[in-house]
């Protein structure tokens, strides 16, 4: 399977940035922080032509359930969204909740939770992807 889930979409990237933060509080999710890289390389005078902003979400629950389970997971933690542009066209992905847990933990319990995460944050970057947002 594919590690990550990506989509295009025919928004700006500015539309899309704010839909992007519309579809994380529309699954019950929050965004934590909003990372510019593109303008942080930017402002070091690095020749970055791309837009790209990473967006830190989480749903409470669902990372207690991580956390009581196993704190080391904290390093996984929160998820990322990335919005970028590249060759003109904007992107909305992730790197796949499951497939990253797989690859950290076999506890049964803490798969489902990153199934049921992919499955919102999935829905979340298909819902500010879409025209009907």
């Amino acid at each position: 399977m594919n590690p990550y889930f990506i989509v295009d979409t025919d928004k700006s990237f500015e539309q899309a940035s704010t839909d992007l933060q519309i579809a994380v509080a529309a699954h019950g999710f929050g965004v934590l922080a909003v990372l510019d890289l593109g303008d942080s390389l930017r402002s070091k005078g690095i020749n970055f032509s791309e837009n790209c902003r990473v967006f830190e979400v989480c749903n409470p629950k669902q990372a207690a359930k991580v956390l009581m389970n196993d704190m080391r997971l904290t390093m996984a933690l929160p998820c990322r969204i990335s919005l970028y542009t590249e060759d003109g066209q904007t992107r909305i992905g992730m790197i796949r909740p499951e497939g990253m847990l797989l690859n950290l933990s076999s506890e049964p319990d803490l798969i489902e939770v990153a199934r049921e995460v992919e499955s919102s944050t999935t829905a979340i970057i298909q819902a500010a992807a879409s025209d009907i947002s």
